[in-house]
């Protein structure tokens, strides 16, 4: 993707965003978040006060948001926590590897030193070979914790990385 830019989210980029989101929520096979969320529910998630939310353009169009925000809080506070959206359209494109690096050095910057996944669902195939190859780590296997829609129990990968 030639054109594409991060930028901090606006409150004018919560259209694009819920366009981005609904289908994956719906979906239910990669986010441990509830499936029936309305817009105003997800987005009050999405944009929680302690998540720092980007957006990818393509152009003009928000192909792409992610938030980071701390792992843990108090000693646990020097570890980022990303969650990561790609519109169905764009999927394939590099939008979610040119976020995953702008996150890390938005991590960076933000004075966190790791980042840690607490649950990439084994079967998202995509995603753990997307963030091996920027180098995060499996660090542990948590077997059946994840209910797939449609494989049942399926494990969750708890990755990490030092920024």
């Amino acid at each position: 993707m030639t054109d594409l830019t991060i930028r901090p989210a606006e409150p004018t980029d919560h259209d694009a965003i819920w366009a981005i989101l609904e289908p994956i929520l719906w979906a239910g096979e990669t986010f441990a978040l509830p499936h029936d969320w309305n817009r105003a529910q997800a987005l009050a998630y999405w944009f929680a006060p302690a998540h720092h939310v980007h957006v990818a353009l393509d152009g003009d169009a928000v192909v792409g948001s992610y938030y980071i925000r701390a792992n843990q809080l108090g000693a646990g506070d020097h570890v980022a926590n990303g969650t990561y959206a790609t519109h169905a359209d764009a999927q394939g494109r590099g939008v979610a590897r040119a976020m995953g690096l702008h996150s890390f050095e938005t991590a960076r910057r933000l004075s966190f030193t790791m980042m840690q996944f607490n649950l990439v669902v084994a079967t998202n195939t995509r995603a753990v070979a997307l963030w091996t190859g920027l180098g995060m780590h499996e660090i542990g296997r948590l077997p059946g914790v994840f209910r797939h829609p449609a494989h049942g129990p399926v494990d969750a990968l708890v990755m990490h990385r030092v920024l």
